[in-house]
C-alpha cells in the first residue's frame, strides 16, 4: 500500500483533528452526569455504552492522518484500562490536553525534547501529589458507591459492594450470565480446581452426586498412576491410619483406578481420585501451590521422587474436600502460614511483572 506523507504544521493539525474527534466522543461519558454513546455493530443491534475504552476501541476514521491521531488516544485509554481497569475517559481527556498544548508550543518554536522532559517532571510531581491526596476505600458503603457509579445501577452496585467486602481485595470474581431474571451470588471458600472426581463410584452423596470428605489426607503427584503396584507400599501404611485419602495426579489409568474404586466400594479405603488441573508449567506451579497450602510434598520424578517412595509425611491436609463431576474444592488447607504468605507474595510479584493479560488473570486466580 502506497504511503502518504505530511510534515510539521500540516501533520500536527491533522493529527490534532483526529485527537479532538476521539476526545469529544469519549469525553461526553465523563463523570456522574456523563451521557451514553450509541455504537453501530456490524452484527446485531446497536450498543449503548458509557465506557471510555469500549467506545475508543470502536472508533476507526477513514482519513489516515486523522485516524492516527485517534489511535494515539485509543492507546492511552487501553493502557490505563490494562493497568487499573478504570479511568479511561479521564486518561483520554488528559492526553488530548497534553498533546494540544504540546503542539501549540512546538509551533511557537519550543524544543520538543525539552517539552517532553518538562512533561515528565510535571507527571512525577502530580503523581506524588495525587498519591498523598488519595484515600483507601475500606468501608462497604464506599465500595458500593464506587460500584454504583461504574455500573450505573444501584442494585448491581450494592451487590458488588457486598461481594467485595466478603472476598477482600485478593479474591477473584467470576461473572456469568444468569439463567433467570434475578442476580445470584455463589461464594467458594478455599481452593477450587476445574477438575472433578475421576469416577462416579467415588460419590458419597448419590442424591447430589457429590463426594465429601472430612479432614482427608492429600497425595499430590505430577506423575501418572498407571500401575497400582507403585503405590501399594504406601496404601498399606496409610490403611493403618484409617483416614480418608485424596489422590491428585496427572492421571489415574484404568487398572489403578479400578483398584481404588473396588477398595472404596468394599469400605477398605475411603478415597477420591482427581486429575491435576491445567497443563505444562502452569500445572507444576499449581501443584506447588497446593503442596504449600496443604502442607504436603509434590511427588515428582523431576525432583527424584517416585510413587513407590511416598511416605505419610509427604501428605497434605485440609478440613474438607467437596468434589463434583466438574470441580473440586478444598477448604482450610493445613499448610504453614508463613510459607503460604511467602507464596502469596511471590505470585503477587509475578502478576505485577507480567505483560500478558492471560497470565495476569491466571496468576490472580492462583492468588485467590
Amino acid at each position: 500500500m502506497p504511503k502518504q506523507f505530511q510534515f510539521k504544521d500540516d501533520a500536527r493539525s491533522q493529527l490534532m483533528e483526529g485527537i479532538d474527534l476521539m476526545a469529544r466522543t469519549v469525553g461526553i461519558t465523563l463523570g456522574p452526569n456523563g451521557r451514553n454513546v450509541i455504537l453501530e455493530k456490524e452484527f446485531g443491534p446497536p450498543q449503548v455504552c458509557s465506557d471510555g475504552v469500549t467506545i475508543a476501541k470502536e472508533i476507526e476514521l477513514p482519513e489516515p492522518f486523522l485516524n492516527m491521531g485517534a489511535q494515539l488516544l485509543k492507546e492511552a485509554a487501553s493502557k490505563t484500562n490494562d493497568d487499573v481497569g478504570d479511568g479511561t475517559t479521564t486518561s483520554t481527556i488528559l492526553a488530548q490536553a497534553i498533546l494540544k498544548n504540546g503542539f501549540k508550543n512546538i509551533a511557537a518554536g519550543a524544543d520538543p525534547m525539552a517539552l517532553k522532559r518538562g512533561i515528565d517532571q510535571a507527571v512525577d510531581v502530580m503523581t506524588k501529589e495525587l498519591i498523598s491526596m488519595s484515600k483507601e476505600v475500606t468501608g462497604d458503603d464506599q465500595i458500593s458507591q464506587v460500584a454504583i457509579l461504574s455500573a450505573h445501577d444501584e442494585k448491581m452496585g450494592e451487590l458488588i459492594g457486598q461481594v467485595m467486602s466478603k472476598i477482600g481485595k485478593d479474591g477473584v470474581v467470576t461473572v456469568e450470565e444468569s439463567r433467570g431474571l434475578d442476580y445470584e451470588i455463589e461464594y467458594v471458600e478455599g481452593m477450587e480446581i476445574d477438575r472433578g472426581y475421576l469416577s462416579p463410584y467415588f460419590v458419597t452423596d448419590q442424591d447430589r452426586m457429590v463426594t465429601e470428605l472430612d479432614e482427608p489426607y492429600i497425595l499430590i503427584t505430577s506423575e501418572k498412576i498407571t500401575n497400582i503396584e507403585e503405590i501399594i507400599p504406601f496404601l498399606e501404611k496409610f490403611n493403618a491410619i484409617g483416614r480418608e485419602l485424596v489422590l491428585i495426579a496427572e492421571d489415574i489409568e484404568e487398572q489403578a483406578l479400578a483398584t481404588l474404586v473396588v477398595n472404596k466400594m468394599k469400605g477398605t479405603l475411603n478415597c477420591l481420585g482427581v486429575k491435576a488441573p491445567a497443563f505444562g508449567d502452569r500445572r507444576k506451579a499449581i501443584l506447588e501451590d497446593m503442596s504449600i497450602l496443604f502442607g504436603g510434598t509434590v511427588i515428582s520424578e523431576e525432583t527424584g521422587r517416585k510413587l513407590d517412595s511416598v511416605e505419610i509425611s509427604d501428605l497434605g491436609r485440609c478440613r474438607r474436600v467437596i468434589s463434583t463431576k466438574d470441580s473440586t474444592t478444598f477448604v482450610e488447607g493445613g499448610g504453614d502460614s508463613d510459607l503460604i504468605e511467602a507464596r502469596v507474595g511471590n505470585i503477587k510479584s509475578q502478576a505485577q511483572e507480567t505483560k500478558s493479560d492471560y497470565d495476569k488473570e491466571k496468576l490472580q486466580e492462583r492468588l485467590a
